[in-house]
């Protein structure tokens, strides 16, 4: 089976990409420092602990594993630190990023899958986000992220690097067999957060921000199970292996929820009440995100099935009360 190096494959979208890349007949190469992600998530092919930085330790595993293409995920991610510590996500990101592209160009690599985000867009409240929307992201996090696609550009047009770039919206839900899930220390994401309150894993969910101007003044995001987001990257890659050219694609179900529509539906999956407390807004958090996008659907035949917001919390509860990884 040919090899697919996955930078990032320890941790949450990483692992489930690894499974689905298994799935689909390829080896996944996992590539992590675990940094943020979990020894215990590598589970469907070899591993290598190393960091993005060390660019002898990723040459070292370009030779060892030959990889017909690279799926980047690894990456610092968290927004509000992004605001607080940007020199952080420059370092890491990009620098670990442009090492990692000239390693896949050196290893004689063509094809490369990128992990981009919605945040490249910005702010850009009742706006239709399509893949041409300009992109004015207001975070280090999203300009991080913008400025790895603009690199991504430069090198296909030096190196003929071939890329899929995907932008991806709020990912949520879990593996329906619990093989892998959604495990972060600290916990930053909104529906584990609301699982924690709800099992008094935490006293209670903080709601950052109620005077937006959205219909319950909570923040609007666009969610998409992340099953369904790793079966768009194993798309990309066959994409790349059909020489159909470098491509960007939002991945979002164009349904936005309010950070209160999902607390509710989290109370009605799991029949218990989330103990709530508001708090101010977190600086970089944008309005509302949401794809108005069917290219991923047209040109890679991309269907979501997952993607509705009871499944995904039915997905992540079952993660929830499943056995974790080890700490």
């Amino acid at each position: 089976m040919a090899n697919v190096l996955v930078t990032g494959g320890a941790g949450y979208i990483g692992s489930h990409a690894c499974k689905a890349l298994k799935s689909a007949g390829f080896t996944p190469v996992t590539f992590d420092n675990l940094c943020t992600g979990w020894k215990d998530a590598v589970k469907f092919g070899p591993f290598e602990q190393g960091d993005l930085l060390d660019r002898a330790r990723l040459d070292g595993v370009f030779a060892k594993y030959s990889p017909v293409a690279v799926m980047h995920f690894a990456a610092l991610s968290q927004v509000g630190e992004s605001m607080q510590k940007p020199g952080k996500y420059w370092h890491n990101n990009v620098t670990g990023s442009l090492n990692l592209i000239e390693a896949t160009i050196a290893a004689g690599v063509k094809q490369f899958v990128f992990s981009s985000t919605c945040a490249t867009y910005g702010d850009q409240d009742n706006v239709v986000l399509d893949e041409n929307s300009l992109q004015h992201p207001i975070n280090a996090y999203g300009a991080s992220k913008r400025a790895i696609e603009d690199m991504l550009k430069d090198f296909q047009a030096s190196d003929g690097l071939e890329h899929v770039i995907f932008r991806y919206f709020n990912v949520a839900g879990a593996d329906p067999d619990a093989e892998v899930g959604e495990f972060h220390q600290p916990e930053t994401h909104l529906i584990p957060l609301i699982l924690d309150a709800i099992d008094e894993k935490r006293d209670a969910l903080t709601i950052f921000g109620t005077d937006y101007d959205t219909p319950d003044g909570t923040c609007i995001r666009d969610y998409v199970h992340v099953c369904d987001l790793v079966d768009a990257h194993v798309l990309g890659v066959k994409w790349l292996q059909s020489n159909k050219g470098s491509r960007i694609f939002n991945l979002g179900t164009g349904s936005g929820f309010s950070v209160r529509d999902v607390v509710n539906q989290a109370h009605h999956v799991t029949n218990k009440p989330v103990p709530i407390v508001e708090g101010d807004r977190r600086p970089g958090d944008c309005t509302k995100l949401v794809s108005g996008s069917t290219r991923a659907e047209q040109e890679l035949g991309w269907t979501p099935t997952r993607s509705n917001m009871k499944q995904m919390i039915l997905d992540a509860w079952r993660w929830h009360n499943a056995e974790k990884y080890s700490e």
